[in-house]
């Protein structure tokens, strides 16, 4: 008889309801990690012992947000939403088996994903979905997931979300190690079923993005908590700061310590372990905040791919997730193939190998809105025909595929568009 694929083995599953694992789990979690990551949580609404069914969303601050989230909210057991090619994973395989976590392949059409979303809500379940599909970059939401507003108004049941603040200051993308500080969490109630009968779907999505946006740097200019960033806080933050704002040039920063620098001019500052970041001196221009200085560079890309002759190019390696076996040593996806990634206004093409034979592909850009990112900024991937493919670039030019890959997506009319919050909810 032949051996079962593990795609096969992940989508032959039913999803129901957390039994009483998920309950001993949370409060092992609740007993051994609340405290060492200061976690403080309110409830404006106390929604803990309705009744389900029901959908519960927050930002997604960090890889932790299960914990920041999920614990708060005991007894009440959600089924969580996670990144489909996470099922492959060894270290994760199992606990989100247990948890009956359900996957999606994101920034794609799924309808197994919601096909058991909708067996959990059918059922009475409660299901929590971080609506941007992916953990932040930046250290502020990005627009949440094509889809989503449509998903709620079809099944019309309560919706209920949390702000998470100072997740992403304990685990930033751009370097795994954690730094505990402080992290608050606010529950509230958002939609109601008679909310959701009366709205469109884009309004849906519109009064999402305003309810759970949050920049953790402009919150923390305010409140100041100290962050254990340690001696190297600064380290690969050139990852996502790769443009310099005093001379204008793209990939000339640098990282030691605690300090970014510009190679070619000398600009820089410090990284305080409030993550201000303090210039060295009077000469040297730093945007108010990390997020600032993210967008500005956004401004610098999309203008660069208003160029109808832009183009991006890098090899890279390219990672497939394996048929029969899982990750092993927490790698996400398994090197079968070299080639060069181009970019430009009509979308993202591969040219290279894969197992040993020539192979090719291309991607419209209204099939690509953005990427999606398992760990640090040093790979991404995205999906073709609903199979994973992560490219691991030569250089440190990831963030500037995502940037040029969502404006050229939103420069031809995709579906995925920019939001722009109000002032208030910068830094509330």
């Amino acid at each position: 008889m032949a051996k079962n694929t593990v795609e096969k083995q992940i989508h032959s599953r039913k999803i129901q309801t957390p039994n009483a694992i998920y309950g001993i789990l949370g409060t092992v979690w609740k007993l051994f990690m609340y405290k060492q990551y200061n976690v403080h949580y309110t409830f404006k609404k106390d929604f803990r012992k309705e009744p389900g069914p029901y959908f519960f969303i927050s930002n997604h601050a960090s890889r932790l947000d299960y914990i920041f989230t999920g614990v708060p909210l005991l007894p009440a057991r959600m089924n969580y939403v996670a990144g489909y090619n996470e099922f492959h994973r060894s270290h994760l395989s199992l606990v989100f088996n247990l948890l009956r976590v359900i996957p999606k392949k994101n920034f794609t059409p799924d309808l197994y994903t919601v096909k058991e979303i909708s067996r959990v809500i059918k059922s009475g379940g409660r299901v929590c979905i971080f609506p941007e599909g992916m953990s932040s970059i930046s250290g502020a939401n990005q627009p949440v997931a094509i889809g989503t507003g449509k998903l709620f108004k079809h099944h019309k049941v309560p919706v209920y979300y949390s702000v998470i603040r100072g997740g992403y200051l304990t685990s930033p993308k751009y370097n795994l190690k954690d730094r505990c500080g402080y992290v608050e969490v606010e529950f509230d109630q958002l939609f109601t079923p008679e909310d959701l009968e009366k709205m469109t779907p884009e309004e849906i999505e519109e009064a999402i993005n305003k309810a759970i946006y949050h920049d953790d740097y402009a919150w923390n200019k305010i409140h100041k908590h100290s962050y254990n960033i340690g001696e190297n806080g600064a380290e690969d933050l050139e990852d996502l700061l790769f443009w310099c704002p005093k001379c204008g040039k793209r990939h000339t920063m640098a990282t030691k310590g605690n300090t970014i620098y510009c190679e070619n001019c000398g600009n820089g500052a410090t990284l305080t372990d409030t993550y201000e970041l303090v210039p060295f001196d009077e000469t040297c221009v730093i945007p108010e905040t990390q997020t600032a200085w993210f967008e500005m560079e956004r401004n610098v890309i999309r203008q660069e791919v208003m160029q109808e002759d832009f183009v991006l190019e890098e090899n890279v390696k390219l990672g497939i997730l394996p048929e029969y076996e899982l990750l092993k040593n927490q790698a996400t996806s398994e090197i079968v193939g070299s080639g060069v990634l181009r970019l430009d206004r009509t979308g993202l093409t591969y040219t290279g190998t894969k197992n040993g034979e020539d192979f090719s592909f291309h991607l419209d850009s209204h099939e690509v809105p953005t990427y999606g990112m398992c760990t640090d900024v040093s790979r991404f991937y995205t999906f073709l025909n609903g199979e994973f493919m992560e490219f691991y670039p030569e250089h440190r030019v990831v963030e500037k595929f995502f940037l040029a890959t969502e404006e050229i997506h939103r420069l031809n009319g995709g579906k995925w568009k920019a939001f722009s919050p109000k002032e208030e909810a910068i830094a509330k």
